[in-house]
Protein backbone atom coordinates (compact mmCIF):
# COMPACT_ATOMS: atom_id res chain seq x y z
CA UNK A 1 0.00 0.00 0.00
CA UNK A 2 1.66 3.54 -0.37
CA UNK A 3 1.90 6.25 1.60
CA UNK A 4 0.27 9.45 0.68
CA UNK A 5 1.70 12.63 1.73
CA UNK A 6 -1.42 15.23 2.52
CA UNK A 7 -0.84 19.13 3.59
CA UNK A 8 -3.84 21.39 4.94
CA UNK A 9 -4.17 24.65 3.37
CA UNK A 10 -5.93 26.07 6.11
CA UNK A 11 -3.75 25.72 8.71
CA UNK A 12 -0.40 23.90 6.74
CA UNK A 13 -0.12 20.70 8.59
CA UNK A 14 1.27 18.18 6.98
CA UNK A 15 0.89 14.57 7.28
CA UNK A 16 1.21 11.31 5.64
CA UNK A 17 -1.47 8.58 5.50
CA UNK A 18 -1.21 4.62 4.35
CA UNK A 19 -3.58 4.43 1.78
CA UNK A 20 -4.54 1.88 -0.76
CA UNK A 21 -4.79 2.98 -4.23
CA UNK A 22 -8.51 2.90 -4.66
CA UNK A 23 -8.98 4.56 -1.71
CA UNK A 24 -10.30 8.44 -2.48
CA UNK A 25 -8.60 10.94 -0.93
CA UNK A 26 -8.91 12.49 2.49
CA UNK A 27 -10.55 15.36 2.82
CA UNK A 28 -10.95 16.83 5.88
CA UNK A 29 -7.81 17.92 8.01
CA UNK A 30 -6.92 15.72 11.62
CA UNK A 31 -5.59 18.95 12.87
CA UNK A 32 -8.05 21.93 12.77
CA UNK A 33 -11.64 19.19 11.01
CA UNK A 34 -11.58 21.81 8.17
CA UNK A 35 -12.17 20.39 4.20
CA UNK A 36 -9.04 21.71 2.82
CA UNK A 37 -6.60 18.94 2.49
CA UNK A 38 -4.65 18.72 -1.04
CA UNK A 39 -2.36 15.36 -1.66
CA UNK A 40 0.97 16.45 -2.74
CA UNK A 41 2.59 15.10 -5.53
CA UNK A 42 4.94 13.56 -4.31
CA UNK A 43 8.17 11.73 -5.75
CA UNK A 44 7.25 8.35 -3.99
CA UNK A 45 10.05 5.61 -3.16
CA UNK A 46 11.33 2.75 -5.46
CA UNK A 47 10.61 -0.96 -4.69
CA UNK A 48 13.07 -1.83 -1.69
CA UNK A 49 14.49 -5.71 -1.36
CA UNK A 50 15.07 -7.48 1.44
CA UNK A 51 16.65 -10.49 2.21
CA UNK A 52 18.35 -12.93 -0.35
CA UNK A 53 17.78 -13.64 -3.98
CA UNK A 54 17.14 -10.78 -5.64
CA UNK A 55 20.80 -10.29 -7.54
CA UNK A 56 20.65 -11.45 -11.25
CA UNK A 57 23.16 -14.13 -10.37
CA UNK A 58 20.88 -15.84 -7.82
CA UNK A 59 19.09 -16.86 -11.09
CA UNK A 60 21.36 -17.12 -13.66
CA UNK A 61 22.42 -20.81 -14.44
CA UNK A 62 25.83 -22.00 -13.68
CA UNK A 63 27.81 -22.23 -16.84
CA UNK A 64 31.71 -21.50 -17.46
CA UNK A 65 32.66 -19.99 -19.56
CA UNK A 66 35.50 -21.69 -22.09
CA UNK A 67 38.36 -19.68 -20.38
CA UNK A 68 37.57 -20.93 -17.19
CA UNK A 69 37.28 -24.41 -17.95
CA UNK A 70 37.91 -27.12 -15.32
CA UNK A 71 36.93 -30.48 -14.56
CA UNK A 72 33.47 -29.23 -12.63
CA UNK A 73 31.24 -30.14 -14.70
CA UNK A 74 32.18 -29.06 -18.14
CA UNK A 75 32.09 -32.85 -19.22
CA UNK A 76 28.51 -33.64 -17.78
CA UNK A 77 27.67 -30.67 -20.50
CA UNK A 78 29.70 -31.89 -23.07
CA UNK A 79 27.93 -35.10 -23.02
CA UNK A 80 24.15 -33.75 -22.51
CA UNK A 81 25.16 -31.86 -25.76
CA UNK A 82 25.66 -34.86 -27.92
CA UNK A 83 23.17 -36.95 -27.06
CA UNK A 84 20.88 -33.98 -28.12
CA UNK A 85 21.34 -34.85 -31.44
CA UNK A 86 18.75 -36.78 -33.24
CA UNK A 87 20.12 -39.94 -34.65
CA UNK A 88 18.35 -39.01 -37.68
CA UNK A 89 20.94 -36.39 -38.73
CA UNK A 90 23.81 -38.60 -38.55
CA UNK A 91 23.88 -39.79 -42.68
CA UNK A 92 24.07 -43.02 -43.46
CA UNK A 93 24.83 -45.49 -46.38
CA UNK A 94 22.07 -47.56 -47.17
CA UNK A 95 22.98 -51.79 -48.01
CA UNK A 96 23.10 -52.53 -51.55
CA UNK A 97 20.20 -54.22 -52.88
CA UNK A 98 20.62 -58.15 -52.67
CA UNK A 99 19.20 -59.45 -55.49
CA UNK A 100 17.33 -62.96 -56.02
Amino acid sequence: MPTYEYKCKSCNYLFDELQTMSEAPLIECPSCHTPNLVRLIGTGTGMIFKGSGFYLTDYKKSVSSPASSGSSGNSSESTEKKEAVPASSTPEKAAPPQGS
